[in-house]
């Protein structure tokens, strides 16, 4: 999408971590998009980007440190995340 702008990336971003399709990625990376997107630099952007395409029980799995995060996915990202409280 070379034309979408970052607000609309940010946005669209936004409303793919909110439905994921299962209940607590949703309220995990929804609520971490919500609170943290706006402020990531471009490079930050792509990796969240690239990481929400894996599935929906893989990410709750290494975020949650139920499983251990594949090296091309333990980034900055991922630490941000594994690190992330919703309540904060």
């Amino acid at each position: 999408m070379t034309d979408e702008t970052r607000e609309l990336r940010i946005k669209r971003l936004i409303y793919r971590s909110r439905y994921t399709g299962t209940k607590e990625t949703d309220l995990l990376l929804g609520s971490f998009a919500t609170r943290h997107l706006a402020k990531l630099d471009e490079t930050l952007l792509r990796e969240y980007e690239a990481l929400i395409e894996n599935s929906d029980p893989d990410l709750y799995m290494w975020i949650s440190g139920r499983k251990p995060v594949p090296a091309e996915w333990d980034g900055e990202i991922m630490t941000l995340l594994k690190t992330f409280q919703i309540d904060d």
